[in-house]
C-alpha cells in the first residue's frame, strides 16, 4: 500500500503545477497509475488534500534522514538550525510550484488546521533531528518559535528569484538572528539582580510544564514521527 501511495503522489506531482491540489489532479494521478479509485480513496480519503499532506510529510522524512547523516557537531547552534531549514526547502526545490499550490490550499480556512499542523510537524522534525532533549515549557516554545521562522522563510522562498535563492538564506539568517537576540535578552534578565527573582519564578513554573509523553503522538501539540 505504501508503494501504491507513493506512485499516486509521484503521478500527482505532474498534474499539480497545472491543476493545483484538486480533485482533477487526484483523479488524473489515480488514472495514470491504473489504480481503482476505491483503493486510492482508502489511501487518500480526502483526495488531493491528503495527497498534499503526504507530499509535505515526505519532505519531513527526507529531512530527518539528511540531519541524521550530517556532521552537525561541527556547526554553531544557529548554523544547525539554518542548515535544517535550508535542507527542508532544498528537498522540494524541484517541486516549488507544488509547494506554492499547497501553501494556497492550506491558507483556506477549511484546511487551516491541517496547514498549522504541518508547520508544527516540520518544526518538531527539525528539533528532533538536532537532538533536542527539552522536557518542559521549552519543548513548546522552541517549536512555536521555529514554526514562525520556517513559515516566514517558506513564504519568502516562494517569491525569491535570486541566484541559488541566496536572498532567502540571507532572510533566514536574519530571522534566526532575531531569535538569538531574544535568548540573549533572557540571559541578561537572569543575570540582572532586580529581575532575577521574577525570572527564577517563571522558570519554576516552566519546569512544571511537561512535553508530550512518548513518541508517536501525531497531533497538536505532539511529537513528529516519520510516516509509515
Amino acid at each position: 500500500m505504501t508503494q501504491v501511495r507513493d506512485k499516486i503522489l509521484e503521478a500527482g506531482l505532474v498534474h499539480v503545477p497545472f491543476d493545483g491540489w484538486s480533485e482533477v489532479s487526484f483523479a488524473a494521478a489515480v488514472a495514470d497509475v491504473d489504480v481503482p479509485m476505491s483503493e486510492a480513496r482508502v489511501l487518500f480519503p480526502r483526495g488531493a488534500v491528503d495527497m498534499a499532506l503526504a507530499f509535505h510529510r515526505r519532505g519531513d522524512a527526507g529531512l530527518a534522514q539528511a540531519l541524521d547523516a550530517a556532521d552537525l557537531g561541527a556547526m554553531r547552534f544557529r548554523d544547525r538550525v539554518a542548515y535544517a531549514v535550508r535542507v527542508r526547502l532544498e528537498l522540494v526545490e524541484d517541486h516549488k510550484e507544488a509547494v506554492r499550490r499547497a501553501a494556497t490550499l492550506f491558507a483556506l480556512p477549511i484546511y487551516g488546521a491541517d496547514g498549522a499542523k504541518l508547520v508544527w510537524e516540520t518544526a518538531d522534525a527539525i528539533w528532533c533531528g538536532l537532538g533536542d532533549t527539552s522536557q518542559d515549557l521549552n519543548w513548546y516554545t522552541k517549536r512555536v518559535t521555529l514554526s514562525g521562522v520556517y513559515s516566514t522563510t517558506l513564504l519568502y522562498w516562494l517569491g525569491d528569484s535570486s541566484e541559488g535563492h541566496c536572498a532567502t538564506w540571507e532572510f533566514l539568517d536574519r530571522r534566526i538572528g532575531d531569535v538569538m537576540r531574544i535568548e540573549e535578552m533572557k540571559a541578561r534578565v537572569r543575570s540582572n539582580a532586580i529581575l532575577k527573582p521574577f525570572a527564577e519564578g517563571f522558570e519554576r513554573f516552566a519546569a512544571k510544564v511537561k512535553a508530550p509523553a512518548g513518541a508517536g503522538q501525531n497531533d497538536l501539540p505532539g511529537r513528529w514521527t516519520p510516516p509509515a
